[in-house]
């Protein structure tokens, strides 16, 4: 028996390493396609649909949806879903953006998403995103008490015809910018801030220790950044210089390459609590 037992495990380790094998081969060899115009195998498609369900049930079993019931919460939901969701998916009688309609995946009908992911679910994918879907992670860009609104409106959205999302639209308040985000917590958050500046794509300029991306040599690396004496060549590198650069680096240095971000105060913050370990 226990010989039977290891030559089981033996087939079983040459059929994985077989399995690598040919994976890293399709893949080193570039015959794996990744166009946007190329569907997913059938096996694959199914494979990362049930892994998103089952990671999203995970992650969001403790968060405990507030009151969203009420009529100005689903109208300020209302707002921001035109001025930022709309775009990618669409609305009652109103199709994506252009750009949208390329996407692969081909971005979620939220009527149907209702109908699959509970407020708390829903919750959790609007405030942290989803990888490889095009989906973003809005906890940088929102409230908290505006990531429910949406969800409040989301929830509302399947019992509405194109015209009374028209009718909803015209007699609703415009809500174009981001809103302010949540006030900075008394201590900065070292590890919130390293994920803050993936989300404010710092990695497309820079490169940054620790943070994983593509890490993009454009500008100055940030490598022992918390050693210098000064930050882009005019500041004493201070914490409260380090926030001021971050936050309006276009006022304390006119056209510089390094944009306004519109970055939150308490984001500010805790990117460079996070950059003050990067020594």
């Amino acid at each position: 028996m226990r010989v039977q037992l290891q030559s089981v495990v033996l087939v079983a380790v040459g059929l994985l390493a077989g399995a690598l094998a040919v994976g890293a081969l399709v893949l080193y060899e570039g015959f794996y396609s990744v166009a946007a115009t190329r569907q997913h195998f059938r096996p694959t498609f199914w494979l990362l649909k049930a892994g998103l369900h089952e990671s999203v049930e995970h992650h969001a079993r403790r968060i405990v949806p507030p009151r969203i019931d009420e009529a100005s919460l689903r109208d300020r939901g209302l707002a921001l879903y035109h001025s930022q969701c709309r775009q990618c998916h669409g609305a009652p009688g109103i199709a994506p953006e252009v750009f949208a309609l390329g996407m692969t995946p081909v971005p979620t009908n939220l009527a149907d998403s209702t109908r699959l992911y509970t407020s708390a679910e829903l919750y959790w994918i609007v405030k942290n995103g989803l990888k490889m879907t095009g989906m973003p992670a809005w906890e940088f860009r929102l409230s908290d008490g505006d990531l429910w609104a949406v969800i409040a409106f989301v929830r509302e959205l399947p019992h509405l015809s194109p015209a009374q999302y028209a009718e909803r639209v015209k007699s609703s308040p415009a809500a174009t910018a981001f809103p302010t985000a949540d006030e900075p917590q008394e201590t900065p958050d070292p590890q919130r801030g390293k994920v803050a500046l993936d989300q404010y794509a710092c990695l497309t300029c820079h490169r940054i220790p620790g943070v994983v991306g593509e890490q993009a040599p454009v500008g100055p690396s940030l490598e022992h950044i918390a050693s210098r004496h000064y930050l882009a060549g005019r500041l004493r590198n201070t914490p409260e210089n380090m926030i001021r650069w971050l936050r309006a680096p276009q006022e304390i240095h006119p056209g510089s390459a390094m944009p306004n971000l519109g970055m939150s105060e308490r984001d500010a913050r805790d990117i460079a609590a996070y950059l003050y370990t990067v020594r």
